[in-house]
């Protein structure tokens, strides 16, 4: 019995040193976050990961409506972040990326968006940063931001 409780606290330590480790490593910022050729990027294969850009459209897992939107909404947007908890990282005329951090581990996600104004729409990328599953928590945020705009 003893052997077992042994084993059982070893095991319940070394799973919380995983993910304090993951914590750790998702405080580095990814290097490739930005537009690339004036889109957002693709999402990995992982589900942790939601993008509204035309290119996921068939993806069903990660593919995401854009907001529809004017210069009024892209303010709007960046109210909405700050109020839900993110933090503005960077904000251009027609880019923003803005972080995320959930409460217990402090794991970052990402969140990226591109106003087209041609289209009138914004497009949307949020990413949890480490990690294969997010438990939906990636298209729950964009939802919520979608429902105060």
């Amino acid at each position: 019995m003893k052997v077992f409780l042994m084993g059982l606290a070893v095991l319940s330590v070394l799973g919380v040193l995983f993910f304090v480790v993951l914590a750790v490593l998702s405080q580095q910022e990814p290097k490739h976050l930005g537009l690339k050729g004036g889109q957002l990027r693709a999402c990995s294969d992982a589900p942790n990961c939601v993008c509204s850009e035309g290119f996921m459209k068939g993806d069903k897992v990660h593919f995401i409506q854009p907001f529809p939107a004017n210069r009024d909404a892209w303010k709007s947007l960046q109210q909405s972040i700050i109020q839900q908890g993110g933090k503005l990282e960077k904000v251009e005329e027609y880019y923003l990326h803005a972080t995320f951090s959930s409460p217990i581990f402090h794991y970052v996600d990402d969140v990226e968006c591109r106003w087209d104004e041609t289209e009138a729409v914004i497009h949307i990328r949020s990413a949890s940063r480490v990690g294969h599953s997010d438990l939906g928590a990636n298209r729950q945020r964009v939802e919520t931001l979608r429902q105060k705009l």
